[in-house]
């Protein structure tokens, strides 16, 4: 209400007020609610896969009650598991487990949603009205899904036929359910005009898809597309040239540069439009839809801390030391960055290790030592017992970890694929795993 808001400003405005009063009014009561300022010396925003692993890092680190750690979600997902999901290979259930089993000792969680965050104050402000002061903030709140960008999909996505999407916990197991009811038509496998978390995912639904329509003697009477705003399979040559021979064995059509912006569930048609020819469309018919939605940071985030985003709408940090670019104590890392990389959970394990060297010294007053090479890895699984397992840094570096070319298809990095649940629950979620760089090291020196 416009008296709740007033008196927070009121509060926001005193920064020597310890104590204050926020008056929630509706038609019903006036409520009154007593709240302290909270001071931590680490404050974590977002239990995603980069929060809950940083604050397992932290703390034992920063002392009791000195870590708090910002997250509204009662359910953790593993996220690159529903690319399997929504295959039929793994059940969903395997995904997800409790928030409150997955936060260490001495971490203060916060059952709430960030509404504003002020780094020239050192403050953040929870929708409950909760302010709290850090000494060090560390942002990693994710990449949020904009299904609604796209004219009538939000509607019709619960129950029209066709229409599926790996990306959301809500939508994944519809893929599978579609690829059984599957006849034949169009079956359509879409790529967003933004970055998206695993840009290999849109492509491993519509593999797995060809790969279980050709199983189930379907494949004959199935036309797949991917119809793709990006201008290429892939941002590296290398992996780019594999998945190009993938495409090309198995007949499915590529459209590039082109961007779904409308779908018409009554008629099963999706529109979209050419990036390369402004102002034109095409309608396509399609038995079966997987949509890959629009993504871009949380709204809390993009409205109520502008001060930390680039032009492009990301957390501007440093990109060897994940520092903040304007504030020195603040840290960011996962997909909400501007990290020149491909947001992935493996560029998470990557990222974490530096931050336990940057953020650990910078809470010593220490030098910022250590440096992120742009790591980051898709195992891009093209059919079942099938994988290419793209790694590389920065500027499309290849940093493969096996002693092997892993541009082919291969059945040992789908089975790392099918598995990586286990090091994700018991490893790095406990601030143990910090991405392949050892492994990489040793292996490659042992087959020189």
């Amino acid at each position: 209400s416009d008296t709740m808001l007033s008196s927070r400003s009121r509060i926001l405005t005193n920064s020597s007020v310890k104590y204050g009063t926020l008056l929630s009014k509706n038609w019903l009561s006036t409520t009154l609610v007593n709240f302290k300022i909270e001071e931590y010396k680490l404050v974590i925003v977002g239990g995603g896969s980069g929060g809950v692993s940083a604050a397992a890092k932290f703390a034992s680190k920063v002392g009791k009650n000195q870590l708090a750690l910002v997250e509204p979600r009662e359910t953790h997902y593993y996220q690159p598991l529903w690319t399997l999901v929504g295959a039929g290979i793994c059940d969903l259930s395997e995904s997800h487990r409790p928030m409150a089993s997955l936060i260490p000792q001495n971490c203060n969680w916060i059952k709430d949603d960030v509404v504003e965050i002020n780094p020239n104050r050192n403050l953040i402000v929870t929708r409950s009205g909760r302010e709290l002061k850090y000494d060090v903030l560390l942002v990693s709140v994710g990449l949020q899904l904009y299904y609604n960008k796209i004219k009538g999909l939000p509607q019709a996505l619960e129950t029209a036929p066709g229409l599926c999407s790996n990306y959301s916990a809500k939508y994944v197991a519809r893929t599978y359910e579609n690829l059984k009811t599957f006849t034949k038509g169009n079956a359509i496998f879409t790529f967003p005009n933004t970055p998206v978390k695993c840009a290999g995912a849109p492509q491993k639904a519509m593999y797995l898809s060809e790969d279980y329509f050709r199983r189930h003697g379907k494949k004959k009477n199935a036309n797949i597309m991917f119809n793709t705003a990006l201008p290429a399979l892939f941002a590296v040559p290398k992996y780019a040239e594999a998945l190009k021979k993938v495409v090309s064995e198995r007949n499915i059509n590529v459209n590039f540069s082109t961007n779904l912006i409308e779908v018409k569930p009554d008629s099963q048609e999706a529109v979209f439009e050419h990036l390369d020819k402004p102002g034109t469309t095409s309608t396509f018919k399609y038995e079966m839809l997987h949509v890959t939605p629009p993504m871009g940071l949380p709204e809390i985030i993009t409205n109520g801390a502008p001060d930390l985003l680039d032009s492009t709408g990301f957390i501007s940090v440093d990109k060897s030391t994940l520092q903040h670019t304007k504030y020195p104590n603040v840290f960011a890392i996962g997909d909400c960055t501007n990290l020149p990389t491909s947001k992935t959970a493996a560029a998470v394990a990557g990222q974490l290790g530096v931050l336990r060297v940057n953020l650990g010294n910078y809470l010593k007053n220490g030098v910022l030592s250590a440096t992120y090479d742009g790591y980051t890895s898709c195992p891009l699984v093209t059919g079942k017992g099938k994988c290419i397992l793209a790694e590389f840094g920065y500027d499309g570096k290849l940093l493969e970890t096996l002693p092997i070319n892993q541009g082919k298809e291969r059945m040992v990095p789908y089975y790392m694929k099918r598995y990586m649940p286990f090091l994700y629950w018991n490893f790095m979620l406990k601030g143990y795993w910090e991405g392949p760089a050892i492994v990489r090291k040793i292996l490659h020196a042992g087959f020189q």
